[in-house]
């Protein structure tokens, strides 16, 4: 296995902090609104068994400088071409989680060639009053308590009897909770970034194999959101839903999470 830290520079100056570990086929994974790669630490040893795969912190997020350029989600797409290019990744499954499943979209119309397979994880297809009016509030909790921001999308996000088990992973959440002005700042670009995201225009023209895996019981981007973005893509796109695990389930189900997408990208060498 081979594992390495590197840093890859975007035209608008944000500096990616980027890892790559193990060999095989490419996996591109892009995590969610935290925007940082230490989300899927859970699923690295399993993945990268059997595959290359690259992680990143998105753009002002973690290690990763902000850049000069605004922040929306095709350019969150943008920067996954980036360091696509930079480390020479000429195709890739993208495995991308809630907003990262938005920036999958995206690429898949900015690019559609770079891309294997694509796989759109606790992910939606276009605005709604649900997203609306949760992430309205998020944000204004975020204005007033950045901590009380951070401990709130943690418990929605993870399954009850997993987060008190794991407590750990609260305690960290918070002590990590966004408190500085250009913190905030970050969020809410990237708040308001993942509610302008419709792509409902492009979504039927994805010409790649699509694996959607979902949870019933997702407070944050609700079943029903994920079935409206899997009954508008092409017939072929596989779904697997989990009976339970929350918003946050590659890691409260990373076992079966792995299998499942281990078993999407083998289907496609």
């Amino acid at each position: 296995m081979t594992a390495g830290a590197i840093t890859v520079d975007t035209p608008d100056g944000a500096r990616l902090a980027v890892r790559r570990d193990g060999q095989g086929p490419d996996l591109l994974l892009v995590s969610g609104l935290g925007g940082t790669a230490g989300f899927w630490a859970p699923a690295l040893p399993a993945l990268a068994r059997a595959h290359r795969v690259t992680r990143f912190d998105q753009r002002g997020i973690g290690a990763s400088g902000r850049g000069t350029a605004p922040c929306d989600i095709d350019r969150l797409a943008q920067d996954c071409l980036a360091v696509m290019d930079a480390l020479g990744i000429a195709t890739a499954v993208l495995v991308g989680h809630s907003t990262g499943g938005a920036i999958g979209q995206a690429l898949a119309r900015l690019a559609p060639d770079r891309l294997r397979g694509l796989v759109l994880s606790a992910t939606w297809l276009k605005p709604s009053r649900y997203m609306a009016a949760l992430f309205g509030a998020r944000r204004r909790i975020l204005d007033s308590d950045p901590v009380a921001y951070a401990a709130t999308g943690t418990l929605m996000g993870y399954t009850p009897s997993w987060l008190d088990a794991n407590w750990a992973t609260f305690e960290a959440a918070t002590a990590q909770a966004p408190v500085s002005e250009e913190a905030r700042r970050t969020v809410r670009e990237r708040i308001d970034a993942l509610l302008a995201f419709d792509g409902s225009a492009s979504v039927a023209a994805i010409r790649c194999p699509v694996l959607v895996p979902g949870a019933r019981d997702d407070l944050i981007v609700p079943a029903f959101l994920q079935e409206e973005l899997a009954a508008a893509l092409p017939p072929e796109r596989r779904v697997v839903t989990y009976p339970e695990g929350g918003h946050f389930f590659p890691v409260t189900r990373t076992p079966d999470f792995t299998r499942d997408l281990l078993a999407f990208a083998g289907s496609l060498a």
